[in-house]
């Protein structure tokens, strides 16, 4: 398992003394310093004790193996989809390099704040396959629009946007994203 002890204990501004004794109970420097360099194999039991001594969660002291994030193409929320101001990314289920997210910032259609909608970008040959579905595409001016696929020729798409009341879209788009995974925070 590799953790991240040292990195949370220095940003703390904890040697490896005063970890030890926060520990309940009790432990030595020697010991910490090898859960922390991994000379000593850190079990369940251990990274509770040391989250504890840390005041963190178990959870902040572990790290997951390298998988890429999934880059967040657009904010969702009643007036339409937007590029989000600040580069932001999600991790995924499992790291896919044709897949972008949009985070639904406040309800819309049959989206509530909060959810995630993992989308697969799809060429035009495979729009067939997004009909009907909805769909992420990119707009002028680096803008996004995100709705029901109604409609394809070549390039040229309508989409219906989910907000109340919208009327279709069309535009020209370079590729699409279907929407095939909601995720919802229960």
């Amino acid at each position: 398992m590799i953790t991240a002890i040292r990195e949370v204990r220095r940003a703390r501004g904890l040697t490896l003394e005063e970890v030890a004794i926060r520990c309940v109970p009790p432990t030595t420097a020697q010991t910490i310093g090898r859960l922390e360099t991994g000379t000593r194999t850190v079990s369940v039991g251990w990274l509770n004790r040391i989250a504890e001594a840390l005041a963190v969660d178990a959870a902040d002291l572990v790290r997951l193996p390298e998988r890429p994030d999934l880059p967040v193409a657009a904010l969702l929320d009643a007036t339409g989809a937007a590029s989000p101001r600040r580069a932001m990314s999600v991790t995924p289920p499992r790291a896919e390099p044709d897949l972008v997210a949009v985070i639904v910032q406040s309800a819309t259609g049959d989206y509530r704040a909060g959810d995630m909608v993992w989308c697969r970008r799809l060429a035009p040959a495979d729009y067939l396959a997004a009909l009907h579905r909805d769909v992420l595409a990119p707009g002028p001016a680096g803008r996004f629009l995100f709705g029901r696929l109604l409609a394809f020729d070549g390039d040229a798409i309508s989409l219906l946007p989910t907000r109340l009341g919208a009327s279709p879209v069309a535009l020209l788009a370079p590729w699409i994203a279907v929407a095939e995974r909601l995720v919802r925070n229960l």
